[in-house]
């Protein structure tokens, strides 16, 4: 049965930078979705895809969908509280318009921005092993080269942070992963940030003022770059 969420519940072919909707490429992802399908057939399930602006400077990459948040909606950081924090902060500083309501029909746009995850298919416990996150970096690497006007790239946690590097030709231990760091590779601007997670929140690893800052530092560089 098809999602009833999803914005576009038909069988996706894979592209450059999207795998296809029955993606085979990590057994036990395939195995997880498989699960999940049976449990909840009118959920996505399914890899989800990037949203955003395809001209956009400014791109953020996550670490994976959420079980009940990315991959029951279908969209990037949609239905869980992970997207609240984020959605919120990108409306705050002029990233993205119209009002976020949790689902993918909501109507809600980005500007300049895109959102992407470093593992497209939500992983069990929302731990993706090594080899799941490099068979989906060519995904990252592919999305990353589809922006022609990218500037920045913000990675929420280490995961995110590692697995960009690597996308785009660098080695992580010459860019350690430090929440707020910035890092200059390659003409683009790499910031870190904690992961927008409700564990990091109720932890107060991470504040919504720390997270928020990150953003204005971000929207200070775009408005700088023109």
């Amino acid at each position: 049965m098809p999602s009833l969420l999803s914005p576009d519940p038909t069988t996706r072919p894979a592209t450059r930078c999207e795998p296809s909707r029955d993606c085979p490429a990590c057994p036990r992802l395939v195995a997880f979705r498989h699960e999940a399908r049976s449990r909840e057939p009118a959920w996505h399930n399914a890899p989800v895809p990037s949203f955003g602006d395809p001209a956009a400077r400014l791109l953020i990459v996550g670490l994976a969908p959420g079980l009940r948040g990315a991959n029951r909606t279908g969209r990037p950081f949609t239905g869980d509280y992970a997207g609240d924090l984020l959605y919120t902060t990108l409306s705050e500083h002029g990233l993205s318009r119209g009002v976020f309501a949790a689902r993918p029909d909501d109507g809600l746009s980005l500007v300049d921005t895109m959102l992407t995850n470093a593992v497209r298919c939500v992983p069990p416990e929302n731990k993706p092993t090594g080899g799941e996150i490099a068979a989906c970096r060519p995904f990252l690497s592919a999305t990353i080269a589809a922006l022609p006007r990218l500037k920045v790239i913000v990675a929420l946690g280490r995961v995110a942070h590692e697995s960009t590097l690597r996308a785009l030709g660098e080695r992580p231990n010459d860019h350690a992963f430090r929440h707020a760091a910035r890092h200059a590779v390659g003409g683009v601007a790499l910031y870190d940030s904690y992961h927008c997670s409700r564990y990091n929140t109720q932890t107060r690893r991470l504040t919504p003022e720390m997270f928020k800052a990150v953003f204005a530092a971000v929207r200070a560089e775009l408005n700088a770059a023109g």
